[in-house]
């Protein structure tokens, strides 16, 4: 049976709980993204303290807890992230202790490649490091989600340029084995509708499956736009998920910033 997530706080009111995620059993790599990509090919980017993974903050925000984590995986991420620092996890099922602010809670989908028509797009160029102030220049127009300073290094990232300028992008993010995760899609407003954006997301799927993964991707439940997109393009929800930003509490008894 799926699992629902049980989102309450003691003494506190009772938010509305996720629907049950359905899907294969427990243990895929897929329900637990970044746990399974930091143990493996993307190994080299974890930062670890007991059972809590993370990537470090300035390539992309996401950490593991255990399924069911207890005060000492809190404590854990607490440690990594520092006073005051930002927790990001995925497929939540429990809040963390009461006195962690909730930075954001979004309920989401996983969508997984079921016949994308992927093939190169010869607009599209590579996106590289020196590319990264264009690109951070993209995401604040558009805002597609997290994309950090180093936020390039997790896989190709590819790019169109109009008259000079980075318009639209797509790329990789997580990487458990066997998958690899299409992010930070954006299109800027004056080339939308020109399908520009799903052009890159199939160019990157056909990157991701030249190199014998299977892409994936997840968006917010609520983007319906988005999600309507993904799947005209062969893309199918596999679970219902949720995402959670929580930020430490700051006992140094320093004034709040």
């Amino acid at each position: 049976m799926a699992e629902a997530y049980v989102i309450t706080r003691d003494g506190g009111p009772e938010e509305e709980a996720a629907e049950p995620v359905p899907g294969p059993a427990a243990g895929h790599p897929l329900d637990d993204p970044v746990g399974t990509a930091l143990r493996g090919p993307h190994a080299h980017f974890a930062e670890r303290r007991g059972s809590v993974l993370r990537y470090p903050p300035e390539v992309t925000p996401w950490a593991a807890l255990p399924a069911h984590p207890g005060p000492a995986d809190w404590a854990d991420a607490a440690a990594l992230a520092g006073p005051g620092g930002l927790v990001c996890v995925t497929a939540f099922r429990e809040l963390p202790p009461p006195d962690w602010e909730i930075a954001f809670h979004v309920e989401g989908v996983q969508l997984v490649d079921a016949g994308v028509a992927a093939e190169p797009f010869p607009d599209a160029v590579r996106l590289g490091p020196a590319d990264v102030p264009e690109m951070l220049d993209l995401v604040a127009r558009t805002r597609p989600g997290p994309f950090e300073p180093r936020t390039v290094e997790l896989g190709t990232y590819l790019g169109v340029r109009r008259d000079g300028v980075l318009v639209a992008m797509a790329g990789e993010r997580m990487r458990p084995p066997g998958w690899s995760e299409i992010s930070a899609v954006c299109t800027d407003e004056s080339v939308r509708g020109r399908g520009i954006g799903g052009a890159l997301v199939r160019a990157v799927a056909h990157e991701i499956r030249q190199r014998g993964d299977t892409p994936f991707l997840h968006a917010a439940a609520d983007n319906t736009g988005a999600v309507r997109l993904y799947e005209s393009l062969g893309f199918a929800l596999r679970r219902r998920t949720a995402f959670l930003g929580a930020v430490v509490p700051d006992r140094t008894g320093r004034p709040a910033a």
